[in-house]
């Protein structure tokens, strides 16, 4: 069914369709709108799950932890210095490799202080060993978000739904709801093969000695690893049941003959999508990231063979080294035959608006030789003093 709703509340009526049994929530700008929702619908009784209101996030984390821990299918959201608190539990529940589900609303990290959107809460966390998906509107995000509960039993690891703060969690979308009916067929009901049990005692988590620690890190790299597929079967299972995907790893669209490609994730594929469609110069390949993590350095070689240049555009950068994504991409295509040259640039950061005209300017700017590898594109430098430009 078809409704014009707003991201968040969306977001909540995706997350009531796969029932969830616990939902762990602490409010934060800008993601308050989707537990509210969540909230509200538990009040109204057209969900029935254990609605915890919890004193942090932190907190939320570790309500979802126990519950997944103990079979139950659990989901929690957060944004910025949420998710910062949430870190040391997000590091164990995927050290544990529970699997469970959790909206990040991305928002800029403080300090200075900011509510609005770059990717700096998500990246913090990159490392900990979650799958992360990154959607560009919020029929991905909806449709990602059904997906994740499945991907997340699939792959025994948890998955972090990431949609940009204010740009999608704020806007109101026509968006395809599936029924309740729909999901249950699709989603099967969660079963968590090692869930705590006190008549089967067990540990999770327990003390692990040098002697065996590197074997779990690489077996949880290998599982990480091999979601890749999961991601994309996943999706494509979607496909085939409502009749519409989210891209499965990754998207390229535009000419075939190409010779300069722009790289992105979220929000941005869109503006940069109708930059190109109004763009009077040469065409360029656009190229949707979705999957984050696990990154699918083969399907990003695939896509970028042919090309002599690639724009990567991040939404938060490393300070001393520069955009992070674009770091990964260099890192992923070094060595590669014909590899294109690399021009990485930060956008949009804290919330700045990306005009569609903004496409003509990266276009151009791969013609400069004395280019940096990396800027704040939408920088003006004039603003600061000598020392710092």
């Amino acid at each position: 069914m078809r409704e014009a709703l707003e991201g968040s509340q969306a977001i909540a009526r995706a997350v009531a369709l796969c029932d969830p049994d616990v939902v762990a929530a602490y409010p934060i700008t800008p993601q308050t709108h989707i537990v509210e929702n969540l909230s509200k619908l538990v009040a109204e009784g057209d969900l029935h799950t254990e609605f915890v209101s919890v004193e942090s996030e932190f907190s939320a984390a570790s309500v979802v932890l126990g519950a997944a821990a103990s079979g139950a299918r659990a989901y929690t959201a957060s944004s910025s210095q949420g998710v910062l608190l949430m870190a040391e539990v997000l590091f164990n529940i995927a050290g544990m490799r529970i699997p469970l589900t959790m909206t990040v609303a991305n928002r800029a990290v403080s300090a200075p202080l900011n509510i609005w959107n770059d990717h700096a809460d998500s990246m913090a966390v990159r490392d900990s060993g979650w799958i992360q998906l990154h959607c560009e509107n919020n029929q991905e995000a909806v449709d990602t978000t059904i997906q994740s509960f499945k991907i997340a039993q699939d792959t025994d690891l948890p998955v972090m739904v990431c949609m940009d703060g204010f740009v999608l969690t704020h806007t109101m979308e026509v968006i395809d709801i599936p029924t309740h009916a729909q999901v249950r067929k699709w989603l099967p009901p969660f079963v968590f093969k090692r869930a705590l049990d006190p008549s089967d005692p067990k540990s999770l988590g327990a003390l692990v000695s040098p002697d065996f620690f590197p074997e779990v890190r690489h077996s949880h790299h290998a599982a990480v690893d091999k979601a890749l597929p999961v991601i994309e079967k996943v999706d494509a299972s979607w496909a085939k049941t409502f009749k519409r995907d989210c891209g499965g790893l990754l998207t390229v669209e535009g000419p075939e003959d190409a010779k300069v490609g722009i790289l992105a994730m979220g929000s941005t594929v869109g503006t940069l999508r109708t930059g190109l469609e109004h763009h009077d110069g040469p065409g360029a390949k656009l190229i949707k990231l979705r999957a984050f993590r696990p990154f699918p350095a083969d399907a990003l070689r695939a896509a970028v063979a042919g090309l002599d240049s690639l724009i990567v555009i991040d939404r938060a950068i490393s300070p001393g080294l520069g955009g992070i994504l674009g770091s990964e991409v260099k890192s992923t295509l070094y060595g590669m035959p014909n590899a294109p040259r690399i021009h990485n640039h930060a956008i949009g950061l804290g919330g700045r608006d990306i005009p569609e005209s903004i496409v003509g300017d990266l276009l151009s700017s791969i013609e400069d030789p004395d280019a940096p590898a990396f800027s704040v594109f939408d920088a003006d430098l004039s603003m600061l003093p000598p020392e710092d430009r």
